[in-house]
């Protein structure tokens, strides 16, 4: 571990140095990168530096026991060594967490897309739920959340509702939410009072820049129309919504959410490069198997991840076994214990099979 350290360390001064140079101010995509890689580094670093200065002070209490004579000096040295060791070994752990090599991707915007599963009316007032949750949970991390398409659903909600949301790490924390949720609970249509499970199904894609993922544009349909539903200053009355096909795939996306018809092809162009990037990198995922395996992050979107039961308040993530007892507290966006704890088997799973960089 100390080589790689080591390793790391070099890499953060050659950064450094690099951030500073001419060149690097100039370009603006390599200095934002730089950035970040430097900023990436340098919390391992700090680290390394204080675990060094602790094995330091262990190996001087060693040496202080065995050259030692005064019994009070030797005392000093066993109080220091019981203080430093538990030091060490949680410094040791926290540095095993931060060289699990992080997925490329986590530090990307993403592109969320939620529909009603089985239940009919009752899956799409949930998908309106979920997205109030998600909706919630971004305003508490500071991200920004923009609704680009949707279909209301015929009693409330939605059937089908795709959004960009843009911040820092949110794919990190977001992918966790790929999957089918279900809920039980008593419809709001239900006339017996029975209890009803329903679902709908999130699916959380990383956005994609455009040297990521090339696509042929003469495989891509465009076309044009009316925007629907709330819209004023010209938005739902002319010809600005876009809808792109891609014949290959069969992949349709569009956006309506913007006056510019510019804007709203960007949009479109940007959600169908995330949708082929996803089917890529699911293909990736079944070559290798260790990932596709996994309970954690699959991202699978037949798994059941999470269930969310009104008559007793609970809410259990079935990929690692959670439960909180405080569902209203989960749908006003507190999230956040749910995508901790993921996080934490996720990387327990990847330091058992001896995954680090």
């Amino acid at each position: 571990m100390i080589d790689k350290l080591e390793a790391i360390k070099d890499r953060f001064e050659e950064v450094g140095q690099l951030i500073v140079q001419p060149d690097a101010m100039a370009d603006m995509k390599q200095f934002s990168r730089l950035s970040k890689e430097y900023k990436d580094l340098e919390k391992i670093v700090e680290k390394y530096e204080a675990y060094k200065k602790i094995l330091n002070g262990i190996k001087s209490a060693k040496s202080m026991l065995e050259t030692e004579k005064d019994e009070e000096f030797r005392e000093m040295a066993k109080m220091e060594l019981d203080e430093l060791v538990p030091q060490k070994d949680s410094l040791e752990s926290e540095l095993k967490q931060l060289l699990i090599p992080k997925d490329p991707n986590d530090s990307k915007n993403v592109i969320l897309e939620i529909r009603a599963g089985a239940g009919g009316d009752e899956a799409a007032i949930f998908a309106g739920d979920l997205l109030r949750m998600y909706q919630k949970f971004c305003e508490k991390q500071g991200w920004k959340m923009s609704i680009s398409d949707y279909v209301e659903g015929t009693a409330g909600g939605y059937s089908k509702l795709v959004a960009t949301v843009s911040g820092n790490d949110v794919y990190g924390m977001m992918k966790f939410e790929s999957g089918v949720h279900r809920v039980q609970r008593v419809p709001a249509t239900e006339t017996q009072g029975r209890v009803h499970t329903s679902a709908a199904s999130i699916a959380v894609l990383p956005e994609m820049d455009d040297v990521e993922i090339e696509i042929d544009m003469n495989d891509v349909r465009r076309d044009e129309f009316c925007s629907s539903g709330p819209g004023g200053q010209s938005v739902n009355t002319t010809y600005s919504a876009i809808r792109l096909t891609h014949t290959p795939s069969g992949i349709v996306v569009q956006c309506q959410d913007q006056k510019s018809k510019l804007k709203n092809y960007d949009k479109a162009l940007n959600e169908l490069k995330s949708r082929l990037y996803a089917i890529e990198l699911q293909k990736q995922q079944a070559e290798i198997g260790a990932e596709r395996n996994s309970m954690i992050g699959s991202g699978d979107r037949s798994d059941k991840i999470r269930t969310y039961n009104y008559p007793q308040g609970r809410v259990t993530d079935h990929r690692i076994g959670y439960s909180q007892h405080n569902l209203p507290h989960v749908m006003d966006g507190n999230i956040q214990e749910f995508i901790q704890q993921l996080r934490i088997a996720e990387n327990a799973e990847k330091l058992k099979t001896g995954q680090l960089d």
